[in-house]
């Protein structure tokens, strides 16, 4: 047992005087974070250990507050350490909706989602408790694509030209993304994140980050998710069901028709690009090479996407050429 799981075996039993059977590790993580869970017998919890000096437990804790006062099910903080930066949790089971997921199950555990998500734009927080999704943090999510994938990964060497082809496309991208309708963003709602439960499906994991920004980035996550996908035509027809929820419920304007399906492919496109880069750096920078097989299908995501906007070609023809 290594340094922090004793010193967070030794909060568990000494400081919080619970009778601990046991301690497993509960799931991976993409990040510093890491989860256990913690048998007290009659009931699971699952403990959280954040390094201070590499994750702040704080968003955690102010956002699970905030989503449990709107109903959605997320974990409750039962206990928390932040200087040590461990938190105690209620547990969610270990369903994970992508375990779970396929043809016929996908429409029930979908449509559960899909209305979590309502809920969560609709009443979610979006004043000084989230930070903004700006063009600063979009630009910078994107060059992880460059950076990391093409770069490093690829040992790509590119152009002066390409890079500022490349700058062009993500500005592009950040635009679309800042003229959509600001809502609270989760920032990755997805089958990973998503546990399947009893009672108020679906569980929902990994909210720390959430800020306010576009109405289709949690929407494109789920249904253009990076570790499972579904046809294009269903995946269209799931999108607009949702912009009729959102129009019904005032999140969005009859008059945003015509551009909902265009948001949505452009803000899959950003998402992509970012979400390629990190499992790169993932691999590059944190020895955690589980990842690179979900880019494939990531970057199939971008090169459908890109083939059917003329504005996005400079992007379409560098991923066809790699």
């Amino acid at each position: 047992m290594d340094q922090r799981a004793e010193a967070l075996q030794q909060w568990l039993v000494d400081d919080l005087n619970l009778d601990v059977k046991s301690i497993k590790p509960a799931s991976d993580d993409a990040s510093f974070r890491r989860y256990f869970r913690v048998d007290l017998g009659n009931v699971t919890r699952i403990a959280m250990d954040a390094p201070p000096e590499k994750e702040d437990c704080d968003p955690f804790v102010t956002i699970s507050n905030a989503l449990h006062e709107i109903g959605v099910h997320v974990p409750e903080v039962i206990e928390a350490n932040l200087e040590q930066g461990f938190l105690l949790l209620s547990d969610l089971g270990d369903r994970v909706y992508l375990d779970q997921l396929d043809n016929n199950s996908v429409e029930r555990l979908y449509g559960d989602a899909l209305r979590t998500l309502m809920v969560i734009q609709a009443a979610g927080p979006i004043d000084d408790r989230l930070p903004a999704y700006n063009e600063a943090l979009l630009l910078t999510e994107m060059s992880l694509f460059r950076d990391w994938f093409l770069q490093t990964h690829l040992d790509m060497a590119l152009s002066d030209e390409v890079i500022s082809e490349l700058g062009s496309q993500f500005q592009l991208l950040a635009n679309v993304a800042l003229e959509q309708p600001r809502v609270c963003v989760h920032r990755d709602f997805h089958s990973r994140n998503l546990m399947q439960t009893e009672v108020n499906n679906p569980g929902v994991l990994d909210f720390q980050d959430a800020v306010v920004g576009p109405i289709t980035y949690d929407l494109v996550s789920l249904l253009r998710d990076c570790y499972i996908d579904w046809p294009r035509e269903r995946v269209e027809y799931w999108a607009m069901g949702y912009y009729e929820l959102a129009v019904q419920s005032g999140l969005l304007q009859e008059e945003h028709e015509d551009e909902f399906l265009r948001w949505f492919d452009w803000m899959g496109v950003q998402r992509h690009l970012k979400a390629i880069g990190i499992f790169a750096r993932l691999n590059h920078r944190d020895g955690k090479p589980g990842y690179l097989h979900d880019i494939p299908r990531t970057l199939r995501y971008v090169q459908e996407v890109t083939s059917r906007y003329d504005a996005l070609a400079p992007l379409h023809r560098l991923i066809g050429a790699i």
